[in-house]
């Protein structure tokens, strides 16, 4: 089948084997990929990862040992648990030790005519949301696990450092919590959308005197600039939340972490039904983020696109 893999270098091949159907999983063709900056990074050694690249879809199930699944449009959960250890049994089943990562760590992603997902990482699309909005369930769980797992006041500063494809559902999520929001970046021509939805914009070469000043502030840039650009704003006793994931060396006063005694939350990935939820609900602006999309075959030309650019996607074949 055709396939966007990753083996040390980029390429696209036309011979990948088709993924057999095992139990617990489901064979899933997919209508539309996304390519996100964790892609990029793979590309550039992040994570030693060698396959088939991907893991934002939205798609239709086609096998499955379980009938009920098959016919059904899907998005999906990326860690594939193994649901036995004690991990897993506490209900944390994103960390389990045995988990492989779609696309990631493991496990051959969606950039193919077809790929492989357990039942249990799998959503049914509600029949309103398109597949042009679906496909952002993924990026869209990971900003909702901010507020799953650190409260977010109504009364506090939050800002968030990063303009990109993961900081454009970031913002939108939190500006639900009614809060005072401030997305800090370096692309003015892409802050319409956010004005628009109250949010105030700032350059990043801009924020020197606001240093100190935010309750909480989120690093989605992924590069160690904007990370170092990110502790600059938090105030002592905040909160700094950590989205970025990315190949390469980050440097960051850990003795000023302890002095101003800051808060360093990992936030990874998130809750989907709600992701869905929003969605459905029309509360999160999808469309005014896709800059460009490419059939499947042209995955290479996507890719070189992707950089600096908002959300590529990926059509493939029926």
């Amino acid at each position: 089948m055709l396939a966007v893999i990753f083996d040390g270098t980029l390429k696209l091949v036309h011979d990948y084997p088709v993924p057999e159907l095992r139990p617990g999983e489901a064979i899933i063709r997919p209508h539309l990929t996304g390519v996100c900056n964790t892609d990029i990074e793979i590309t550039r050694g992040y994570m030693g990862f060698r396959g088939v690249l991907g893991h934002e879809f939205v798609g239709t199930v086609v096998a499955c040992h379980d009938e009920t699944w098959v016919g059904r449009r899907v998005v999906g959960e990326i860690n594939a648990a193994c649901l036995n250890c004690p991990t897993c049994l506490r209900g944390n089943p994103t960390h389990c030790p045995n988990r492989t990562t779609l696309g990631i760590d493991r496990r051959d992603g969606v950039m193919a005519e077809r790929f492989s997902l357990p039942i249990s990482c799998l959503h049914p699309v509600p029949e309103s949301v398109s597949d042009e909005a679906a496909v952002f369930s993924e990026p869209l769980a990971a900003a909702l696990e901010i507020v799953d797992q650190s409260h977010i006041r109504p009364t506090e500063r939050v800002a968030v450092v990063g303009d990109g494809k993961l900081g454009a559902m970031i913002v939108q999520t939190l500006r639900l919590t009614g809060c005072d929001l401030t997305l800090v970046g370096r692309h003015p021509e892409r802050w319409e959308l956010y004005t628009k939805q109250g949010i105030t914009c700032q350059h990043s070469q801009d924020v020197q005197s606001a240093a100190g000043s935010f309750d909480v502030v989120v690093d989605c840039t992924g590069n160690p600039k904007g990370l170092a650009t990110a502790r600059q704003l938090v105030r002592p006793r905040g909160r700094l939340i950590l989205k970025s994931t990315f190949e390469a060396a980050s440097q960051i006063n850990l003795t000023m972490l302890v002095i101003d005694e800051i808060q360093l939350i990992g936030s990874r990935c998130g809750p989907f039904a709600p992701a869905l939820r929003l969605l459905e609900r029309g509360l999160i602006a999808t469309a005014p983020l896709i800059s460009a999309e490419y059939p499947l075959r042209d995955g290479l030309q996507a890719f070189a696109a992707a950089h600096g650019q908002m959300k590529v996607l990926l059509r493939h074949p029926d």
